[in-house]
């Protein structure tokens, strides 16, 4: 008997036109074609589909990539649990299309784990920066493995520190990186391996850790606790508590003085 568990939803990111979640005990999708990326792992169980003749399976640690308007089918035997991120075609050149239908399918570990956390924080209130720089690096590390690499080994360190300007004077109300590209004149993806390179941190990591610095001054300084996290930035008090939490080891109310 056929069933399934099915989520399907369109986050308020720029370049992500759908994200689906599902889990299915029995289905077979028929020959159909997608206008968007449609990018693919799957949590348990396997996948086999047919992509322009040629037969090949998802599971495991295999990141997917179908291409736009090829048409593909997929079934599975058993139950399976797939993830999926539908990209804007915009996302990636039209001439990876034909490298992406015969690599279609590889294993790369550390894409795997950029796309599980891209699933975690879309969507999640506070992290459309997280969200945008997963984005980012995503779509970078896809054109690699396509072999058309769109950022050279070399990184200047200038954006780096010019991204970490730019932050410092947004601590509070925050900047999309899509703002920041524009205002530096740097692609996001190179904003973000080049401000990684240099910081060891992501430019979303750190904008959180300085804002649990706001938090925790005022907190010292007598702040009520139901008015820090939106004065330092957080979008609400569980998310300032979840920040706090991993940076300093205790919540806001046990770092308070007594």
């Amino acid at each position: 008997m056929s069933g399934a568990e099915f989520s399907a939803w369109r986050p308020p990111l720029d370049g992500v036109v759908e994200v689906l979640s599902a889990h299915f005990t029995g289905h077979a999708y028929p020959m159909h074609a997608h206008d968007t990326w449609t990018l693919l792992i799957v949590d348990d169980g396997a996948v086999r589909y047919d992509l322009e003749n040629h037969e090949r399976d998802a599971f495991g640690d295999l990141v997917t990539l179908l291409p736009p308007h090829v048409p593909h089918n997929g079934s599975s035997p058993r139950p399976f649990r797939k993830r999926v991120l539908y990209l804007a075609q915009s996302q990636l050149p039209d001439r990876l299309v034909g490298a992406s239908v015969d690599n279609s399918g590889f294993a790369d570990p550390g894409l795997r784990r950029l796309i599980s956390s891209m699933h975690r924080t879309i969507g999640r209130p506070g992290e459309d920066l997280a969200a945008e720089v997963h984005l980012a690096e995503i779509t970078a590390r896809l054109r690699e493995r396509l072999g058309v690499p769109m950022l050279s080994d070399h990184l200047s360190r200038t954006p780096a520190h010019q991204l970490r300007d730019l932050l410092e004077h947004h601590v509070v109300p925050g900047i999309s990186l899509r703002q920041a590209a524009s205002l530096l004149h740097f692609h996001p993806a190179y904003l973000v391996r080049s401000f990684t390179a240099e910081f060891g941190m992501s430019p979303h990591k750190y904008l959180v850790s300085r804002r649990v610095d706001v938090a925790r001054r005022l907190i010292l300084a007598g702040r009520p606790l139901s008015q820090v996290a939106t004065e330092s930035g957080f979008y609400d008090q569980p998310h300032l508590i979840r920040h706090f939490k991993r940076i300093l080891g205790v919540s806001p109310k046990a770092f308070a003085p007594s």
